[in-house]
């Protein structure tokens, strides 16, 4: 029997589209199934100035595939040279819905990142001021901490100190991965947030380690215990309102996924629906799905309900994805779950 759920055309709350050729080759991925994403900023060079913001925006609406219907929601990347008064003009105009914090080495082009932040508090206490979400990478990058420690450092030593000085800062925790996260986040009020990314529900650290190195399952934050995947997948279902999609789904070429030094990311824009539906349903959450891909993110970020919808259908068929993306820069890998999934979004 057919089994079908109707939903709001969701929103992507944190999302990596590239530049160029990659831009090109992956966008209709994410622009068949969301209405909305929060772009990151991290290009090379990074999106630092609302004027590149702006032409970063029509590099993306000039990518659209013929018809499609999406909003890519910009943001900035904090340097510590950040303007307040550019942040403020580009929230101010629409343009700009969010900040993003970057510890310098955290992650893919992250070296333009913040390493004192005494030289930002100019910006977030504007922020602040003005109700702009501050969107966080929540690692450490001192080097004798253990990298699946890092989230909880970070929350301990930065997080927490950084929102205690700037009372009333909107935050987004983005793509946590540890069960010390989730325990943060619900402790807080509400401003604030966090994300939780397909491939954190679906993958521990085995995944990427066991058998030999799966490239294409390394991701920053790294997957981390299957103790702290359960959690995600607890709060991610719960219903609550401060927990929502953020796939971060990161697009690489293989042949910089597949080397000595690989790239961190996991593409799942092609998939992301279909995988959610199927772990919603594991966990007998199915009529929360609606809530963690199309209500919770756009309530925080103060944007109006999509009014479009779409509809998920379990066929006796498996859905299978293509393998790889094709794009004018080379091949990108479609996470696989390591599973079978009967979820379709009907076309």
């Amino acid at each position: 029997m057919t089994q079908t759920l109707s939903l709001r055309r969701p929103d992507d709350m944190h999302l990596h589209l590239r530049d160029g050729a990659i831009l090109q080759g992956i966008l209709p991925e994410t622009t068949r199934h969301f209405a909305r994403a929060i772009i990151m900023p991290n290009l090379v060079p990074p999106v630092v100035t609302a004027a590149e913001a702006t032409a970063y925006r029509d590099r993306i609406l000039a990518a659209l595939p013929e018809g499609a219907a999406f909003e890519p929601l910009m943001t900035l990347y904090l340097t510590e040279e950040t303007d307040p008064d550019d942040v403020a003009t580009a929230a101010a105009s629409g343009l700009v819905k969010a900040v993003k914090l970057y510890p310098a080495g955290a992650t893919t082009n992250s070296a333009s990142g913040v390493r004192d932040f005494d030289k930002v508090r100019a910006v977030l206490d504007r922020m602040a001021e003005i109700g702009l979400p501050l969107c966080v990478h929540g690692e450490v990058t001192t080097a004798s901490v253990d990298i699946f420690d890092r989230e909880a450092v970070f929350i301990d030593t930065v997080l927490d100190p950084l929102r205690r000085r700037t009372p009333g800062l909107r935050v987004v925790m983005e793509h946590i991965t540890t069960r010390d996260g989730v325990a943060y986040a619900r402790a807080q009020g509400d401003d604030l947030a966090a994300t939780i990314t397909t491939h954190h529900l679906i993958i521990n650290r085995n995944h990427i380690l066991v058998g030999g190195i799966k490239p294409h399952y390394y991701c920053l934050p790294v997957a981390k215990r299957e103790e702290h995947r359960l959690a995600l997948r607890a709060a991610a279902t719960s219903g609550e309102a401060r927990f929502f999609l953020g796939t971060d789904s990161a697009p690489h070429v293989d042949a910089l996924k597949e080397h000595a030094c690989g790239c961190a990311g996991c593409f799942t824009a092609t998939n992301t629906l279909p995988l959610l539906a199927h772990v919603f349903e594991e966990e007998g959450r199915l009529d929360r799905l609606e809530g963690f891909t199309s209500l919770h993110g756009a309530a925080f970020y103060r944007l109006p309900l999509t009014e479009a919808r779409l509809t998920l259908e379990k066929r006796d068929a498996p859905f299978t994805p293509p393998a790889k993306i094709h794009t004018g820069a080379g091949p990108v890998t479609v996470f696989d779950p390591g599973f079978s999934v009967f979820w379709h979004v009907r076309d």
